[in-house]
């Protein structure tokens, strides 16, 4: 049997893309061996409040960041698959790439992980990759998601992590 193409995804606004997000991607290549990793930009995280910033720009600014990692596609589902689900993403993925799917997170995100629509369901489908954030590993190591899923769907990367995110950012 043919070994399946694995492939991680980075979901969120990007609002903006910034370099820690590019770290993160590449260290899931090459930790984990993936064949490229998709951005997928959203049009709003549903737990947090809405962009002020166009999808379009949004975009621009992702392809900004990556410049020449050409194993970073940056891709837009929602009208293709015609919901933000993450596990709406992740079928859709499944079946139309034939991968296994390493859903990578911020150590931010799996703090609320828990709140999200299916989330159980979501570990059961893919590998969920979360990376230690500046402020957050305290958090999110005694979270209803991780004491859940630790080390059956879940892996936590520890690293050296960039002091940044995009609600920083945009306060600049």
């Amino acid at each position: 049997m043919r070994l399946k193409n694995k492939i991680g995804v980075l979901g969120g606004s990007f609002d903006p893309a910034h370099k820690g997000h590019l770290i993160i991607s590449k260290k899931a290549i090459q930790k984990y061996r993936l064949k490229k990793i998709i951005w997928a930009v959203t049009l709003y995280n549903p737990l947090k409040k809405k962009n002020n910033t166009s999808i379009s720009d949004r975009i621009k600014s992702c392809r900004k960041i990556i410049k020449t990692n050409n194993f970073i596609k940056i891709k837009f589902y929602e009208k293709i698959i015609g919901s933000n689900k993450t596990i709406d993403l992740i079928n859709y993925l499944k079946k139309a790439t034939n991968s296994e799917i390493y859903f990578l997170m911020g150590a931010d995100n799996l703090i609320n992980f828990h709140k999200w629509y299916k989330w159980k369901t979501i570990s059961k489908k893919c590998k969920i990759i979360v990376f230690d954030r500046h402020g957050y590993k305290k958090k999110s190591l005694n979270s209803v998601s991780y004491k859940r899923l630790n080390g059956k769907s879940l892996k936590f990367v520890e690293f050296n992590k960039v002091n940044i995110s995009s609600s920083q950012l945009r306060k600049i």
